[in-house]
């Protein structure tokens, strides 16, 4: 943790894109972006065309996308940032075998942003509608994410993890065009965006949720999860966290299949009195996931842990909030695609007023929104949907053992 951030907690796309389009038309040096998924489409084509502007007037834009959230980029608008000058790239693209190949199954699942070294943007929340799903088609109401605006020392460490994703990129598609010597310029590319943190206060309605979400002199930090150096940060800050609550934990997650350890410590957390609350998914999107979870559900809800699923809509966050004191919010779901193969970001800060505001929204949600589950009644299903929760979950364990992973 280092002191002297400031963390603005913004809610759903309709907070998230204005905020990214006000940075970027400041923009005088360098915008990196990185995202799982990028709609060219409704309220996210604000952010391309924010892009395409800065890009025009001589600001340095470079664009990272996966090659499953996004496996292309719309042909017009590959034109488009060709002509401006943005720099493009998708993260490990498919090709024919797809995922049959393990090793594609490690995809780039966090959502970060930084301009010009001064201010970045972290959390859950692709560039996508607020009411568009790729699964679940379009929306009757907003989906539920979150997403943080800061600035501060970890903006540089933001920065840095990005750059060196972007050069590796650029090293290896020398390398297979057999450009070895550009390839090696590459690798050996500095960092001469970074610039001591500044903040500018952003545009927004007195007495608004977003403006009231706020930290100054913030102490955070930035964790990540990759496959070499940070393979376990962030399920490792969660652990910590868990096993040192002594009243509450609160967690919203989208896709929740914690493994061993953190089951775990939230079975002892509520062993010892503290109150286990999660905030989960609701929707039906994919056999696995859906069935996967429930015999998770089943355990956790037979120690006593508390959860509802959120009723209005797709719910997408990655926030948790333990003791009013520590809290996180970031790209990481508590499953094994998060926790074991993908790139993440998630920011942690130990800031008890952003913390405490963070989880009386929770709260709300829950008890106003969210719709609790029954362990009686997740029991008495009919046979044949427990079954399918075995099966999943069976499916699950061989994956990973045939991985290599332990979970």
């Amino acid at each position: 943790m280092r002191p002297g951030h400031r963390l603005r907690l913004l809610e759903g796309g309709a907070a998230l894109f204005p905020a990214m389009v006000q940075a970027m038309d400041r923009a005088q040096r360098l915008i990196h972006l990185e995202t799982y998924i990028f709609e060219f489409a409704h309220d996210a084509l604000q952010v391309a065309e924010a892009l395409e502007r800065a890009a025009l007037r001589g600001v340095t834009v470079r664009l990272v996308v996966d090659g499953v959230g996004t496996p292309a980029l719309p042909p017009q608008w590959v034109a488009r940032f060709n002509q401006a000058g943005v720099q493009w790239r998708i993260y490990q693209p498919l090709g024919r075998l797809g995922l049959l190949i393990p090793s594609r199954w490690r995809r780039l699942h966090r959502k970060l942003c930084v301009v010009d070294g001064l201010i970045g943007f972290c959390g859950g929340i692709n560039l996508i509608d607020d009411r568009d799903d790729i699964v679940l088609g379009r929306l009757e109401a907003p989906r539920l994410d979150f997403s943080l605006q800061v600035s501060g020392p970890l903006v540089a460490d933001m920065l840095d993890t990005m750059e060196q994703l972007w050069w590796r990129l650029q090293a290896l598609r020398a390398a297979r065009q057999r450009e070895f010597r550009a390839a090696w310029h590459a690798l050996l590319e500095g960092l001469p965006y970074i610039e001591p943190w500044a903040w500018w206060e952003p545009d927004a309605q007195p007495g608004s949720r977003e403006q009231a979400l706020h930290a100054h002199q913030a102490d955070a930090a930035l964790l990540l999860r990759d496959n070499v150096r940070h393979r376990h940060d962030i399920e490792k800050a969660y652990l910590k966290a868990i096993g040192e609550a002594r009243e509450e934990v609160v967690i919203a997650n989208a896709y929740f299949i914690p493994g061993r350890r953190l089951r775990r410590a939230l079975i002892l957390a509520v062993q010892r009195g503290v109150r286990v609350r999660l905030l989960l998914q609701g929707k039906y999107e994919r056999f696995l996931q859906y069935h996967t979870a429930r015999p998770v559900h089943l355990r956790l809800l037979r120690e006593g842990v508390e959860i509802h699923e959120y009723a209005p809509s797709a719910l997408h966050a990655k926030v948790a909030v333990v003791d009013g004191r520590w809290a996180t919010v970031g790209s990481t779901n508590l499953d094994p695609l998060s926790l074991l193969l993908a790139r993440e970001a998630n920011v942690v800060t130990t800031d008890a007023g952003f913390a405490r505001q963070l989880r009386d929204h929770l709260d709300r949600l829950m008890r106003e929104q969210g719709r609790r589950l029954c362990l009686e009644q997740l029991q008495a299903r009919p046979w044949h949907q427990r079954w399918r929760d075995r099966i999943a979950f069976a499916v699950m364990r061989t994956v990973l053992f045939l991985t290599g992973h332990r979970y």
